[in-house]
């Protein structure tokens, strides 16, 4: 997946899809009755300038295989199914807030009756609103299994200027910042719990 796509514009899978002319129906999409992979999310927020007004969770969540979807009769696309879930981040302690994900959270099925359809875990985000402007850090599938703590960086000045509504994504590489002004960061990093 490409680091540079912001988790919030990971695209949700309509419940309606109008693809090169052909309509085609989501499935019911199910939730696993009984998860087992476990991880939990540590966001780490240093140096910020101030509170957060809502600190928010989501979790995306995208079929892997895409055979399993049969093509859309004019162009043979295959619009693979996508959902997101809400992820909740308790405050622990400080700085730091926890939130639990789980890898096989939606039901591996034969949806599309051309064989099971296997969910994956894309990304795993957190989403901080001061004012206008919401801060988004997200942690990828193979940082999250790696359990690598991955860090994103914001301009003070992105938090004391919130007059227009936006979403700042940061960048990932603190040298990479030029402007003025000092820099926060959200940490991110997963550990798998076992059930």
């Amino acid at each position: 997946m490409n680091r540079r796509l912001a988790l919030p514009f990971l695209s949700l899978f309509a419940i309606h899809l109008n693809a090169y002319g052909a309509n085609m129906t989501q499935p019911d999409i199910k939730q696993n009755p009984a998860p087992k992979m476990r991880y939990e999310i540590t966001a780490t927020i240093d140096g910020a300038p101030g509170p957060f007004d809502r600190i928010h969770g989501i979790a995306d969540y995208r079929v892997t295989n895409e055979l399993c979807v049969p093509p859309t009769p004019v162009m043979g696309a295959r619009i693979v199914p996508e959902k997101r879930a809400d992820i909740e981040f308790r405050h622990d302690h400080d700085n730091i807030y926890r939130a639990t994900v789980y890898l096989d959270l939606l039901q591996d099925e034969d949806y599309f009756g051309k064989g099971t359809c296997h969910w994956a875990l894309m990304a795993a985000g957190i989403e901080l609103t001061h004012a206008t402007v919401t801060f988004s850090a997200s942690l990828f599938h193979d940082d999250l299994l790696a359990g690598n703590a991955i860090p994103r960086y914001f301009a003070e000045g992105s938090y004391t200027k919130s007059q227009t509504v936006r979403v700042d994504t940061g960048i990932a590489d603190r040298s990479q910042f030029h402007g003025a002004g000092r820099l926060f960061s959200v940490t991110m990093k997963a550990e798998e719990r076992k059930p």
